[in-house]
């Protein structure tokens, strides 16, 4: 691969309700300078960080697209707010928007770019789209669904295909409220290896972001709950469906055959956006840069350049 440019920085964030001095942190492979539109990565949680997405970096070796990596408030490298547990008035998903805009600002690159969310970076990149916002020109939305109410649907039928021991397991502790309990944390293991990621084991990246996640659990657990499928934060109520309409840019739509982002979850964004091809990954669960990194990069580098 060709040698390309690599920049680490981080860009002041001004949030009074913060109570203390914040930063966003972010990373660059490749020039923003060059003639080629950037792409923008978000990552997935609320809570996650960038790590499981480093590998998107590549679309910069390959197809020298300048590609922005960055770690959301209060996750990663990021400023943490620990003390902001449970606050569901200052974790929400205008928070990240707002985060977004001045980031772009921060690098210089607010009137031509594109975006890649995955998981619920693809859900914060599409209410971000929806508010037509200058200079988006381009959007991904990987393994995302479009309201939380779909997603529980979806996992509720997905644990049915589970072993009935670990079924078992993770309902008794769910009515218990003992999600932290050890047998809960391994049955919750199964249905990851099911619908998050099929490779075994599981790539050092994914691993290393969960662990991150388990040492500060402050947005995950404010925003989403426990784990993936049990949803108890205040993203419970969360739908874009009704908004879709309004992203007018080229989209991407991309999920696996197994991905715990089932059709029924990704299908409104395909009914709805009025520019928007949908592509599934047939090998891949819920992290297909990892589990066909090949074949996305060549999905995702080709509806980026197509019209550049």
């Amino acid at each position: 691969m060709a040698s390309i440019k690599v920049t680490e920085g981080e860009a002041v964030f001004v949030v009074p309700a913060a109570g203390k001095p914040c930063k966003t942190w972010y990373r660059v492979y490749g020039d923003l300078r060059s003639s080629i539109r950037p792409l923008v990565v978000l990552h997935g949680g609320p809570g996650g960080t960038h790590i499981y997405l480093e590998i998107v970096s590549q679309l910069a070796y390959l197809y020298a697209i300048p590609v922005v990596l960055y770690d959301q408030l209060g996750n990663g490298y990021s400023t943490h707010l620990p003390e902001k547990k449970g606050d569901t008035e200052f974790w929400t998903v205008e928070l990240f928007v707002d985060e977004l805009h001045n980031l772009l600002n921060h690098l210089g690159i607010h009137d031509n770019y594109a975006i890649l969310g995955q998981s619920w970076g693809g859900m914060l990149g599409s209410a971000f789209a929806t508010q037509h916002p200058v200079g988006l020109k381009k959007l991904v939305i990987a393994d995302s669904p479009a309201s939380m109410e779909l997603f529980m649907e979806a996992t509720a039928k997905l644990r049915l295909q589970l072993p009935q021991g670990i079924q078992d397991v993770l309902n008794k502790h769910e009515a218990d409220g003992t999600a932290a309990d050890a047998a809960y944390q391994q049955a919750t293991q199964v249905f990851y290896e099911h619908f998050i990621c099929r490779m075994k084991p599981m790539p050092q990246a994914l691993t290393a972001m969960f662990k991150m996640v388990e040492k500060d659990p402050t947005v995950y657990h404010t925003m989403n709950g426990p784990n993936e499928f049990h949803i108890v934060g205040s993203l419970k109520t969360w739908s874009i469906i009704d908004e879709l309409h309004h992203i007018t840019v080229p989209t991407l739509l991309i999920n696996g055959r197994y991905d715990e982002a089932q059709d029924s979850t990704v299908e409104p964004f395909f009914q709805r956006i009025p520019k928007v091809k949908w592509v599934q990954f047939a090998e891949s669960a819920h992290v297909p840069q990892l589990e066909e990194t090949e074949r996305f990069m060549e999905v995702v580098g080709r509806f980026l350049l197509n019209d550049q």
